[in-house]
């Protein structure tokens, strides 16, 4: 898998909740590709629990749309907005685990909406959390407007392993 390149750092006015790392309040997500899929990995922190030790749910849904949000980026080249999310919580997640990984994929694309999977794993690779999306996407026009920036890939391939020691020596 491969480092996605924020296409947005450098922006003036740019503090996304989801993917700035420079919002001190935000979950600050990273992204990678692998094959179909968008990955991100990402540390829970005791500040964003709902209850003692249990990742929000609210949080959940952020890393769910976010993802979502990524994926249509990279994968279709366009930008657009959450139309509609229908989640699932299935497992409590801990804010104790180390990290979580977070995946999606488109499922569809017709016209100006686009369908995306995305899931939630713990620590052990249990599915936690799940959401279907779906995505209202730009015209060619609009984009420009709504800064709908390419995400590249950017350095060395890496193996989930090597990324995921990334994120803890972080």
């Amino acid at each position: 898998m491969r480092k996605l390149k924020n296409p947005w750092l450098g922006i003036h006015g740019y503090n996304c909740f989801g993917c700035a790392p420079s919002n001190e309040n935000g979950v600050q997500m990273r992204f990678y590709e692998e094959g179909n899929e968008i990955i991100s990995l990402w540390k829970p922190k005791a500040q964003f629990q709902g209850w003692i030790n249990t990742l929000h749910g609210g949080i959940q849904s952020v890393l769910l749309d976010e993802i979502c949000a990524w994926t249509v980026i990279r994968k279709t080249g366009k930008s657009g907005v959450t139309s509609r999310m229908e989640t699932r919580f299935r497992k409590g997640i801990s804010t104790l685990d180390r990290y979580l990984v977070i995946r999606a994929e488109i499922v569809s694309e017709r016209r100006n909406l686009v369908e995306i999977k995305a899931a939630i794993f713990n620590e052990a690779s249990e599915l936690c959390s799940e959401a279907k999306c779906q995505y209202f996407t730009f015209t060619p026009e609009q984009a420009p407007n709504m800064y709908a920036n390419p995400c590249e890939p950017e350095g060395d391939e890496l193996t989930m392993e090597q990324a995921v020691a990334a994120l803890m020596t972080e």
